[in-house]
């Protein structure tokens, strides 16, 4: 790393830290020929390519945006779009790849949306995916529900029908 006081080019460092939830790198370092101390942030870059072939980094405020939209009106508040935004670049981050294209980021965003709220996943979906009838509506909602059928009661509910308590 060149010092940016002297332009040595070598620099010695002398602590690392993560900082954001370990998204970046802080590092303390110090230059050997002059002495001076001074501190980077090393990140990595998560780049997204547009359909046009554009190349632009990963903005989570883009996903929380167009979540927001689908969320108008419903139940969700600020924290949860935050929420969602980070479990998204979460996913993508995990693919371990540096680009990934803007579709990606979108099949990323449909299941926490979906989790979050059906409505807003539906909005979402309708766009996302071109919805062009009403048809491709009732499929989507059809799937919605085969995917409740098959859930899980929660832990500790009780089932209906049943005695509530001892």
């Amino acid at each position: 790393m060149r010092c940016p006081f002297c332009h040595n080019a070598d620099s010695r460092v002398i602590d690392s830290r993560e900082a954001d939830e370990g998204a970046t790198t802080r590092r303390r370092r110090s230059c050997p020929k002059c002495g001076r101390r001074f501190t980077t942030v090393e990140e990595a870059v998560l780049a997204v390519v547009k359909r046009s072939g554009v190349s632009e980094p990963f903005n989570r405020s883009k996903v929380v945006a167009g979540v927001r939209r689908a969320c108008q009106g419903r139940p969700v508040d600020e924290d949860q779009l935050q929420k969602l935004a980070q479990q998204v670049e979460d996913a993508i981050r995990a693919t371990g790849a540096a680009e990934v294209p803007s579709n990606e980021v979108g099949l990323a965003i449909l299941k926490p949306l979906r989790e979050l709220d059906e409505v807003a996943y539906l909005r979402f979906a309708s766009v996302y995916r071109s919805f062009t009838s009403v048809a491709d509506f009732e499929k989507e909602i059809a799937e919605l529900r085969a995917r409740q059928a098959q859930a899980p009661e929660p832990t500790g509910s009780v089932p209906s029908g049943a005695p509530a308590g001892g």
